[in-house]
């Protein structure tokens, strides 16, 4: 039993020291073992010789072996001498800065921070974790400007305090406006520090103190990209970079550097135009692109170097904005009549002249609201004074002509060009419209009438032609008729003449009267036809002088008639005799019913003369040659006693 007992005693013992080995082993040896994730932080106790006693006075790091929390640390692994009793080891993690972050710093003890500044300046640490070099070479208490990236430290946590914060991103077309928290005052009336070189984009805020960098706004600009910045140091602002579209430029006008030289000499007198990287409006535009540009250090007033539509409508605006403020123009005519006007101006800013364009006036709204709303609306005020209503709207194409000119010349003084002005919509007053409507109507009433008349007049003349026309061949034939009747009339003279050249004397007298009923009946036939030609011609007209000109072309027919025959009764009378031409008269009805009285032998003469044979030969030959008419007169003529004038008694 007692056996027993001891051999459970021992294996408790070994028990024992295996769970508590390290205790004995510290107790025994002062040893001390560091994991390889941690680090060992060490608190002195007290101090037994060799070293002071205490830290000096703001100090709670001793770096010399004083008592208190050591500088130094226990890296992993195995160490002897660390007697309990006098020494504190505690086992701390790494520190670990993950991917995309950085560690900032805070120091717990170190030299005071300067006058002035913010932020305790780098030193050689091993990137902190040697806080004994920290303090010996000067390092200084509160936040650092250093910072730790991404990885695992063996971080002294009893001096420096780590806080983790993100890396600083820019995104594409953006850029980061920095704003410093350290660093020298900015200079004297300047609004941002001095552009500084090698400090890699604010990274190493160090070299940026050290080479003489402002705190506040900064000049330089970080593009798109991940900074690993210190936000103790540095402020970022993320803000769209400055984009110039096509067909415009960006003047630059820049509040900061130093005063430059004017270089638009001394003509013009509304501000200095100055070289690139001085203060004020710079002489060389941004041409289209995106730009980094220091919004609070610089500003880029866009000018439209393409035609630019500026519209005086209500209900019209371009897609610039420039006119939205512009509102259809009233002026008040020569005889007090109110009315509206759109206008529209062209004008065009060429790229050189741009920079004068904002130094006078700052921007283009400032040019549209200060030039050219006055001019074109004074313009157009003034000319619609000097005439009335009608006359405006009449002679809207010279007033057109006029204001472009006009524009113009006042334009070409302000570094614009005008390149056309048109008149849009002209809205006169209603009851004028109203006067004006019912003159134009009455106006094409009185066209409409005049043509109708016209054309009824051209129908009437066209009728009336017609007519004419249709009766044209009635006209040539009554005129052929004439002249058929005269060349009738001539021939029968022409004949009678040579047939009776050998019996002039016997039968002039009735030759005569033949020749003067042919002369009679063409005179009446070309008055017949004269007077149907003019009946014709005259019908389509009026049916009553139709009626009227055949009743006097019949009574002059008659007439015509008439006299004729009178006139050959008259010849007749005078060669025959008033009782010979009744006889003849007679005789003459008599033949018409072809009764022969006298025998053909019994022509004329007696058996006293001896020529009677002869002379009744002679006439039986003549009355052969002749026709019946000629021979009645023949006959008669040898009835008829020349002597006596009467009816030959040898008959």
């Amino acid at each position: 039993m007692q056996t027993l007992i001891f051999n459970y005693y021992w294996v408790l013992i070994a028990l024992l020291c295996l769970v508590l080995y390290k205790h004995i082993l510290r107790f025994l040896f002062g040893m001390v073992i560091v994991p390889e994730d941690k680090v060992g932080l060490i608190t002195k106790k007290f101090v037994l010789f060799g070293a002071d006693k205490e830290l000096p006075d703001g100090r709670i790091i001793a770096i010399k072996g004083e008592a208190g929390f050591q500088g130094k640390t226990l890296a992993p692994g195995l160490y002897f001498g660390m007697w309990f009793w006098q020494y504190s080891v505690t086992m701390e993690q790494f520190t670990i800065i993950p991917e995309g972050k950085i560690g900032l710093i805070m120091a717990k003890d170190g030299s005071e921070i300067p006058t002035g500044n913010i932020l305790g300046h780098r030193v050689e640490s091993d990137n902190f974790q040697d806080a004994v070099k920290f303090l010996e070479n000067g390092g200084q208490r509160g936040r650092q400007t250093s910072y730790i990236t991404s990885g695992s430290y063996r971080i002294n946590t009893m001096l420096f305090q780590v806080s983790v914060t993100d890396m600083i991103r820019i995104q594409e077309s953006m850029v980061g406006i920095v704003t410093t928290l350290d660093g020298l005052p900015i200079e004297v009336n300047q609004i941002a520090g001095k552009l500084i070189e090698g400090h890699n984009n604010f990274q190493n805020f160090d070299n940026f103190i050290k080479n003489g960098g402002n705190r506040g706004l900064q000049p330089q600009v970080i593009l798109a990209g991940s900074y690993n910045l210190n936000p103790w140091a540095v402020q970022m602002e993320e803000i769209p970079m400055m984009e110039i579209a096509i067909g415009y430029v960006g003047v630059v006008i820049s509040y900061i550097g130093t005063d430059g030289n004017d270089l638009t000499g001394t003509d013009f007198k509304h501000g200095n135009i100055v070289g690139k990287g001085s203060k004020g409006v710079w002489l060389e535009p941004l041409g289209p692109g995106k730009y980094p540009i220091n919004k609070y250090i610089m500003k880029v007033e866009l000018v439209p170097t393409t035609n630019l539509v500026l519209n005086w409508a209500s209900a019209r605006s371009e897609a610039h904005n420039l006119d939205k403020n512009l509102s259809t123009i009233t002026v008040r005519s020569k005889d007090g009549f109110p009315f509206n006007l759109d206008v529209s101006q062209i004008i065009h800013v060429p790229t050189t002249e741009a920079p004068k364009v904002i130094a006078r006036f700052g921007n283009m709204v400032n040019l549209v609201s200060q030039v050219l709303e006055p001019t074109i609306g004074n313009y157009f005020r003034n000319s619609a004074q000097d005439s009335d209503v009608i006359a405006f709207l009449s002679t809207r194409k010279e007033r057109q002509e006029s204001a472009k000119e006009h524009i113009r010349k006042v334009l070409d003084e302000y570094n614009v060009n005008a390149v056309d002005t048109l008149i849009g919509d002209i809205v006169p007053p209603e009851s004028l419209m109203k006067t004006l409507t019912d003159r134009k109507i009455a106006e094409e009433q009185k066209v409409t009438y005049n043509t109708q008349k016209q054309a009824q007049e051209t129908r009437q003349g066209m009728e009336k032609e017609t007519a004419i026309a249709d009766m044209q061949k009635d006209i040539v034939k009554a005129q052929q008729s004439v002249e058929i009747a005269e060349r009738t009339a001539s021939a029968t003279v022409k004949k009678s003449e040579g047939d009776a050249a050998g019996v002039k004397l016997a039968v002039g007298a009735e030759a005569e009267a033949t020749k003067m009923r042919a002369h009679a009946e063409a005179e009446a036939t070309k008055a017949r036809a004269q007077a149907d030609s003019e009946a014709i011609k005259l019908r389509a007209s009026a049916e009553a002088e139709l009626i009227s000109l055949t009743g006097s072309a019949e009574a002059g027919k008659i007439l015509a008639i008439g006299k004729s025959t009178a006139e050959a009764y008259e010849l007749a009378v005078k060669a025959l005799g008033g009782e010979n031409f009744t006889r003849y008269k007679i005789t003459e009805e008599l033949s018409k019913g072809k009764i022969k009285l006298i025998p053909d032998v019994l022509i004329g003469g007696n058996g006293n003369n001896g020529g009677s044979a002869m002379d009744g030969l002679l006439g039986l030959k003549l009355m052969e040659m002749m026709d019946p008419e000629k021979r009645k007169e023949v006959i008669v003529a040898e009835l008829i006693d020349p002597n006596t004038k009467n009816i030959n008694p040898s008959i």
